[in-house]
């Protein structure tokens, strides 16, 4: 072998070092972005399953083969109408008598919507002299400010926060359906008003979440004008209260909850939580989905998550259809049943 082959041999394998050393960085940098749509704490909606094309199956839009379909039951008419009688053949012009057949065409309609109504609510005063007092009567549905009424009000509400409306969006749902006309600034107006009225109830269910028991809180991301801000939602049995913060640490914890909350924060893996508080227990959607993952990867595991699972399957069976705890279900030191298992 001459010393130009030996300079070509050293040349290429450089280059396929180079290369074996980029290919190695970019497989890196792939599976760390795979590992957002496939780790144990990505939800379904989230993971990037393999359609059909790829698996090499045919791919057809709809619901999957052998799905049941669902067919719209038939309702029970409210009003019955009837089309003007014709008294003529339209062919022949020979007088008709009863019609042969009558046929049934049941739709449902939606009734037109009331118009606009300008309302003058009374206020009734009363000022005693002999004592100084001042009695007012006001109508119930008399809103406590303003110019609009109470349905308004509702309706510019829900327009712009559960339909997600923009402002003028609402004023042309308003101007279109009732045939009332505001401007952007209004409608603003009223959302603002609206939550200063119910500010008393958001404290009143804020101190029921504060003192509940065992507390259910998740967090995701929302952009707020572009910026990247967190939607936490607390639950409980009776109550939901959603807050957005600009943080997705503890202490929004601290703020919602407070410093001397004692109760049981059922979460995720998050390290907010039980950087909070030492009172927390796994959501069973991550446990089980946590054990699946390690099943998949550490052969050892495998037991474990179809003991959790199992339990989970048993826990939710109604009470009176559980049987007595099999030998599966008691533990390695022959103690019985047991409960649900909590994770911290």
């Amino acid at each position: 072998m001459t010393c130009q082959d030996c300079q070509r041999l050293q040349t290429s394998l450089e280059e396929l070092t180079a290369e074996n050393t980029r290919l190695q960085q970019e497989n890196t940098e792939l599976r760390r972005k795979l590992a957002l749509y496939e780790n144990p704490h990505t939800p379904p909606s989230r993971r990037a399953y393999p359609t059909r094309r790829s698996r090499g199956g045919p791919r057809f839009p709809g619901r999957p083969r052998g799905q049941q379909g669902r067919t719209r039951p038939r309702q029970r008419p409210d009003v019955v109408k009837t089309p003007e009688p014709k008294e003529r053949c339209e062919s022949c012009g020979a007088p008709l008598d009863k019609p042969s057949y009558v046929d049934h065409h049941i739709v449902e309609e939606i009734s037109n919507l009331a118009p606009r109504q300008v309302i003058d609510f009374l206020e009734f005063e009363w000022t005693r002299r002999e004592c100084g007092s001042h009695t007012v009567s006001r109508h119930p549905d008399c809103p406590p400010g303003g110019r609009l009424g109470k349905n308004a009000l509702v309706q510019a509400t829900l327009m712009k926060f559960q339909e997600r409306l923009p402002l003028q969006k609402v004023c042309e749902a308003l101007g279109r359906t009732y045939g009332l006309q505001v401007t952007p600034a209004t409608v603003l107006g009223v959302t603002r008003r609206v939550g200063g009225w119910l500010r008393s109830e958001y404290m009143r269910i804020l101190q029921q979440i504060r003192s509940a028991e065992v507390v259910y809180v998740d967090e995701t991301g929302v952009r707020v004008d572009g910026v990247r801000h967190w939607t936490w939602a607390f639950t409980t049995g009776s109550e939901t209260l959603i807050a957005i913060r600009r943080s997705r640490g503890k202490r929004v914890l601290r703020e919602m909850l407070g410093e001397g909350f004692r109760g049981v924060i059922v979460c995720d893996g998050w390290r907010s939580y039980p950087n909070f508080t030492g009172r927390v227990q796994r959501c069973w959607a991550h446990l089980l989905r946590g054990a699946r993952y390690l099943a998949e990867h550490v052969e050892e595991a495998g037991s474990l998550s179809e003991a959790l699972h199992g339990l989970y399957r048993r826990l939710n069976v109604p009470p009176m259809d559980r049987s007595s705890p099999s030998e599966a279900d008691t533990s390695r030191s022959g103690q019985g049943w047991r409960g649900p298992v909590t994770s911290t």
